[in-house]
């Protein structure tokens, strides 16, 4: 498993990478076994590193790209490969603990309880590739990266809005998407 830091580009998949079959950066650390996630950290957000890698993990849930049993990256790994404080990571796997979504075992490490995925992986396939056409569009039409998000959540938040209130979904609705105004 790789553990990089990110830069938060377009195409960084908010952060989250599935390892399964993509793997990972070159040299950005090494790959432990079991588990298909790697953490990508973005300083310029102004969020705090673990709650950083609390989202990451939950829209790694929310996209399927982790289900019940898989296990996180061990503290240690993450620890090297983002050179962050070991409390950093426990701090975050404390946070998800206490949501419910993952379980610490003693001498093994941490594991996914429960999953956010509310459609299935080829329908959010689908979805990916209509978005990904979307941001080809919004990229010839000469937004950068701060406007495409900008545009989004305007629209996200109109959508809702006639829809006669909040997502009951949670999600970037519900303010839950950090550094967007």
């Amino acid at each position: 498993m790789t553990i990089v830091k990110g830069n938060g580009a377009p195409g960084d998949r908010s952060g989250v990478a599935a390892a399964s079959g993509s793997g990972g950066t070159p040299g950005a650390g090494s790959r432990g076994p079991g588990s298909p996630i790697e953490f990508r950290l973005d300083a310029a957000t102004g969020v705090p590193t673990y709650l950083q890698l609390v989202h990451q993990v939950e829209h790694a849930l929310r996209l399927g790209y982790l289900k019940p049993g898989d296990q996180l990256p061990k503290v240690r790994d993450v620890v090297a490969s983002l050179a962050i404080n070991p409390n950093t990571v426990l701090k975050a796997y404390k946070e998800l603990e206490t949501k419910g979504l993952a379980a610490g075992r003693p001498g093994q490490g941490t594991f996914v309880q429960t999953t956010l995925s509310q459609v299935a992986l080829p329908e959010l396939t689908a979805l990916r590739r209509s978005l990904s056409g979307w941001l080809t569009t919004a990229d010839g039409a000469g937004l950068d990266a701060d406007g495409i998000v900008a545009l989004f959540t305007s629209a996200l938040r109109d959508f809702y809005e006639r829809r006669g209130g909040q997502s009951d979904r949670g999600g970037a609705a519900s303010g839950e998407t950090e550094g967007v105004a």
